[in-house]
């Protein structure tokens, strides 16, 4: 009996199969907006098709920053459709950089995982459950969608585009006190610190694909800060 008592209680009977989520674990997605109202309908619907099939806890967090084309109206309709467990609205008035919005979302997170991406449908959300298998099998800090491996493609996509990443929770806000940059740059940063703070990285090979409506939201001067974010970023790593 006692030893039957010493299996039930012992880490190694209460570990979860290799490659599977425990029930336990709940996924963040966030997702900047500006300008993005007729993308962010298919980005929504596609990640709740997505976790719904592959049986994920999750929740979606939308950060719009003051939108002018009225995505936080088509936000709102989306949280009374799925529902306010599934979809938060966590508007911000006007557009402060990627950077912060992340934070700004993170500071609303309820999940012990953070997947961060942008609602373009640059990136399908049909590759998360591969993100959350890669973690679980090898046991990650962070994955990021990669289209340099494997079966990885690009398809209209230049290098301003922002990476699909999964975080654990408690990495991402070390990360995010660590790192400097405020826009564009930001998710570059992360990966020069994670490694510099020897967080484990999985690599998923994913397709990206231009965005399918709007134009890109890099103008010149972000273009500018964009560049001036790397040289700051090599000088101090």
């Amino acid at each position: 009996m006692a030893a039957e008592e010493a299996s039930r209680s012992s880490p190694r009977s209460r570990r979860e199969p290799k490659g599977r989520a425990s029930r336990q674990d709940k996924y963040s997605v966030l997702l900047p907006t500006y300008n993005e109202r007729e993308n962010l309908p298919f980005i929504v619907w596609l990640l709740v098709k997505s976790f719904s099939e592959s049986g994920f806890n999750y929740e979606i967090i939308i950060i719009d920053d003051g939108s002018p084309d009225g995505t936080r109206d088509i936000a709102e309709q989306l949280e009374k459709i799925y529902g306010s467990d599934r979809i938060l609205l966590r508007p911000r008035e006007k557009k402060l950089g990627l950077g912060t919005a992340y934070i700004h979302g993170m500071k609303h997170a309820t999940g012990n995982y953070i997947i961060i991406m942008d609602a373009d449908l640059s990136h399908h959300p049909k590759f998360i459950p591969e993100f959350i298998r890669k973690q679980k099998e090898g046991n990650f800090d962070i994955v990021s969608g990669t289209r340099y491996r494997g079966n990885g493609g690009v398809y209209g996509w230049d290098l301003k585009r922002k990476i699909i990443r999964l975080y654990r929770k408690e990495v991402l806000q070390k990360l995010i006190g660590k790192c400097i940059s405020k826009g564009y740059v930001f998710q570059m940063e992360m990966i020069v610190r994670a490694r510099q703070l020897n967080y484990t990285i999985g690599e998923v090979p994913i397709s990206f694909v231009d965005r399918v409506y709007g134009e890109s939201k890099l103008g010149g001067n972000e273009i500018v800060s964009f560049l001036k974010g790397l040289l700051t970023l090599f000088a101090t790593t």
